[in-house]
């Protein structure tokens, strides 16, 4: 095959780079290894800076119609009750979070997609090395469902996440800063009486995250990295009391964990690449910059990544001819402020609350004085909420057809 862009992986940042090239008239080939999109506890928090690129690319009708649950405010419960740490009602046409299963989000960027004769999502085709000619990309090898393929391209982007095939292939090395966590995610029942909200528990060493889906919890149990294995080499049953010990509020339900398959796990990456590109390829979202889970930025920053993408390199790719790498260039100069500023946010949480949390001992602690005094204030609460919620350089769409 040959097309003028290559986009390997069709998560967030590659269907909707697909498609914002595909409607300003470019060729496009997304390729994406899995045969459909429905993988649980994917990052489901779609923030007000993706939200207004949605509104922006006429496709907020469409997406008011997914089912979804928006969550203004993030709580923390101590012994002594909740406090706000973000507040987002102060930010403007989206004073929310919309927590929607990605699967339904990737299937309507798909669907957009489809809409154009020049955008191909090629399903179950994997990545597995790059065509390199004349000291460029020039393409990817793939394996499809009718066997081996070779797409020739203008340039190849690589969206194939923290494990990325296309970033292996390409030579370049992430710089890792490491995590002080892993995490299981697992499904919890929303019972009628259950106060809404989105807020976490901490005590007796332990984390536990309970997300508002609406009509169940999404809940996360934080381990320190690499106790998974010990921790399920024991009974379901133990977790169960832990569990139960940790959130008091699903003491009631931890029952519904039946074995060890309900809890998956995420082995949490905090890294980023020095260098983006090479002549014929550029690297974007988890690709480039595996995000911690804090904050719920990972599925929002790839997505600026793809718009900042669009909007630089897209004439290029209209237009015909080599894309010179100092394109590529751009767009990591204007991305990489935002993603150093969340990581160093995510990294001081990570060792300044979450290591400290996950070594303490005794029960659920009262609320710290400092932190009640600082959460009466508004302006203090909207800090973190303007922070995630909109990002920094927040990409606003100008590639357009």
């Amino acid at each position: 095959m040959d097309t003028r862009c290559c986009i390997v992986g069709g998560g967030p940042a590659g269907l909707m780079l697909g498609v914002l090239l595909a409607r300003a008239g470019v060729e496009v080939v997304v390729l994406e290894k899995h045969g459909d999109f429905l993988r649980d506890f994917r990052g489901d928090t779609v923030h007000p800076s993706t939200l207004e690129i949605v509104e922006a690319m006429g496709l907020l009708p469409a997406f008011e119609r997914l089912s979804q649950h928006r969550e203004d405010k993030i709580q923390v419960a101590f012994a002594d009750g909740r406090l706000t740490f973000g507040d987002f009602r102060s930010l403007g046409r989206f004073p929310y979070i919309a927590l929607v299963p990605q699967w339904d989000f990737l299937d309507l960027l798909a669907e957009e997609g489809r809409k154009h004769p020049n955008f191909q999502l090629l399903m179950r085709t994997e990545a597995t090395d790059l065509i390199e000619e004349d000291g460029r990309v020039a393409g990817v090898r793939a394996t499809g469902p009718e066997g081996p393929l070779e797409v020739r391209a203008g340039l190849v982007v690589g969206c194939d996440g923290r494990g990325s095939t296309v970033r292996a292939a390409s030579g370049l090395e992430p710089r890792t800063f490491g995590s002080p966590m892993d995490v299981l995610w697992y499904r919890m029942p929303k019972m009628p009486d259950d106060a809404p909200g989105t807020f976490g528990y901490a005590g007796r060493g332990q984390m536990v995250v309970l997300i508002d889906r609406g009509d169940y919890w999404q809940s996360a149990f934080v381990i320190p990295k690499g106790s998974a294995g010990t921790l399920k080499a024991g009974p379901i049953e133990a977790f169960q009391a832990r569990l139960a010990e940790a959130a008091p509020l699903l003491a009631d339900r931890v029952q519904s964990l039946k074995t060890w398959d309900d809890a998956k796990l995420l082995e949490v990456k905090v890294d980023r690449l020095d260098r983006w590109h090479r002549p014929g390829l550029l690297l974007i979202g988890d690709a480039a910059h595996a995000m911690s889970p804090i904050g719920g930025v990972g599925i929002n920053l790839a997505i600026q990544d793809a718009v900042a993408t669009a909007n630089l390199v897209g004439p290029a790719l209209r237009g015909g001819g080599l894309i010179d790498e100092s394109l590529l260039a751009r767009v990591q100069h204007r991305r990489m402020l935002p993603t150093r500023v969340i990581q160093a946010v995510q990294r001081t949480v990570q060792k300044q609350v979450i290591s400290r949390a996950l070594a303490a001992s005794g029960g659920p602690p009262n609320a710290p004085k400092v932190a009640r005094f600082l959460s009466r204030f508004r302006f203090m609460r909207r800090i973190p909420a303007r922070l995630f919620g909109w990002g920094i350089r927040r990409e606003k769409l100008s590639f357009m057809p």
